[in-house]
């Protein structure tokens, strides 16, 4: 996936830094222009959309999509679409129900390269205890660790993070990948699952989310419960300035080739991405949806994206003009042209125009997510009735 190439990766959730938003274009566009709209299937994405919508419902309808976006709109408006979206009659079609209500406003940033990579749900084999086969724990979060808020301190770190751990009188970072390796947390009972691949729970870490076939014939999901507060670093981009894999052949099938290659080098490599993620079991899930996203709700396969929220708000539909690769091994792709729902966030999803694609689980969406990595051009659907101050 995305996640390990030397771009970077889409481990979840961001972490909590403020920035200032970037400086975009906008450009209002007619529905028309959309490349693929005539073909493109709507159903997925408005299900999708419909569920975002459903974390609208107590919003202040005078608040901001966007704090320096005003032509987002409101909430208000943004309810009202949503209601009259739920509203469809069956003789007006998806199409037609979202040209109605929508506006396209391709994004631009000056000296910005868009990119998009992609992100799955993969299955691991896995056990309820550990064995001489499944000895690689997946652990809850522990009880020492620290989340600070910052704005509680001083106002001008509002919505700003800090994760460690006490240390006696001091607060310090907490464990980083390698120290865990090494035994930091042992002996706390903080394991639930255990898995038989240390590559395989290294990538699980990367994606966020999974699921685990068990010895009992059984399937459960796991997914994110909290991070270590360390930076996340591409193991990908360490490989391309090592020397050891050529940046044109980058992608997660060749990371794990590598892995398979130099076993005695694998625990360094990994090491060097101190970020560490802990899970919780997810009983609660459909079988055949998604993992649940930043936002709150399940993911739809190939519809939702993971984007950074001080530039894209959380539920916002966006048409993605690009490509992508094909389930096959080679280098092939294909046009991707869709509406897309923003659902989802990335450590390493940050900026303008960068998106992070879900395309489910299993064999194909593991090939298809580990081979991405292609530009694209983005459009956002505005509320019609917040179209009133558009930047040019």
């Amino acid at each position: 996936m995305g996640c390990a190439l030397a771009s970077g990766c889409s481990e979840r959730p961001a972490a909590n830094e403020s920035s200032e938003a970037p400086a975009l274009t906008a450009t209002s566009v007619p529905w028309h222009a959309l490349p693929g709209r005539a073909s493109a299937n709507f159903a997925p994405p408005a299900q999708a959309f419909q569920r975002s919508c459903s974390t609208w419902d107590d919003a202040d309808p005078d608040q901001p999509m966007h704090p320096e976006r005003a032509w987002f709109g409101t909430m208000g408006d943004w309810q009202h679409a949503c209601r009259r979206l739920a509203e469809r009659p069956d003789s007006i079609s998806l199409s037609h129900r979202f040209r109605q209500l929508f506006q396209p406003v391709q994004l631009s940033v000056p000296g910005t390269t868009s990119l998009l990579t992609g992100y799955y749900e993969p299955i691991l084999q896995g056990a309820q205890a550990p064995s001489s086969r499944y000895n690689v724990p997946l652990r809850r979060v522990p009880g020492d660790l620290l989340r600070i808020d910052l704005g509680a301190f001083r106002e001008r770190f509002e919505g700003e993070t800090l994760i460690g751990r006490r240390e006696g009188n001091r607060v310090v970072p907490y464990y980083d990948r390698e120290s865990i390796r090494n035994g930091a947390l042992d002996g706390r009972n903080l394991a639930f699952l255990w898995v038989d691949s240390r590559v395989d729970k290294f990538f699980l870490q990367i994606q966020g989310s999974g699921r685990i076939q068990l010895t009992n014939g059984t399937m459960t999901r796991v997914g994110y419960a909290g991070q270590n507060g360390q930076p996340y670093r591409a193991i990908g981009r360490d490989l391309i300035e090592m020397g050891e894999v050529p940046r044109s052949e980058m992608s997660m099938q060749r990371i794990r080739q590598w892995m398979a290659n130099h076993p005695d080098r694998v625990d360094a490599l990994m090491n060097r991405n101190a970020s560490y993620i802990f899970f919780q079991e997810r009983t609660d899930l459909d079988p055949k949806a998604g993992p649940i996203g930043s936002q709150g709700v399940p993911l739809t396969a190939e519809y939702s994206l993971a984007v950074d929220p001080e530039v894209i708000p959380m539920g916002m539909p966006i048409w993605i003009d690009g490509s992508a690769p094909t389930a096959t091994d080679d280098s092939s792709t294909v046009p991707f042209q869709r509406l897309m729902i923003a659902q989802d966030t990335g450590g390493a999803i940050r900026g303008p125009l960068r998106g992070d694609v879900f395309w489910g689980h299993g064999p194909d969406a593991e090939t298809r997510a580990g081979r991405m990595q292609h530009p694209a051009t983005w459009h956002v659907l505005v509320p019609r009735a917040a179209l009133w101050d558009i930047p040019e």
